[in-house]
């Protein structure tokens, strides 16, 4: 699953930056043939090959594993069935670019959201 969220950031970011496979297999280090198989879905990813295309592209891992601009549907799609998600229903991970007196009040947000999610899975065990 994650293959899925990584690929579709690395396409997205490469198109942002008009950069090529090519461009990235340099800097990263990555051969252009599993570049290309990753990028398709075909390829299986050491967490080393992902800390390298992160760093090539100056973007953080984390980033690029967790968050997509698929919709769930789309991610299902590519997956080739449902998606299981870590969060309960009605909590959605997101991923925006805002002001910083926007991200201050989001960053509190989420604070006291993974305060109430700790409290939630302490309370089911």
């Amino acid at each position: 699953m994650y293959n899925y969220i990584f690929f579709t950031n690395v396409l997205k970011i490469l198109d942002e930056r008009h950069m090529t496979k090519s461009e990235l297999a340099e800097r990263s280090g990555v051969s252009i043939s599993f570049l290309s198989d990753l990028t398709t879905g075909n390829a299986n990813p050491s967490l080393k090959v992902l800390e390298a295309i992160a760093s090539a592209l100056e973007t953080p891992l984390p980033l690029l594993l967790e968050s997509t601009d698929l919709n769930k549907e789309s991610l299902e799609a590519l997956a080739g069935g449902k998606v299981l998600s870590s969060l309960p229903p009605g909590y959605e991970r997101v991923s925006v670019i805002l002001p910083e007196h926007k991200a201050f009040q989001v960053k509190k947000w989420g604070e006291e959201t993974r305060l109430k999610l700790q409290q939630l899975n302490s309370s089911r065990k």
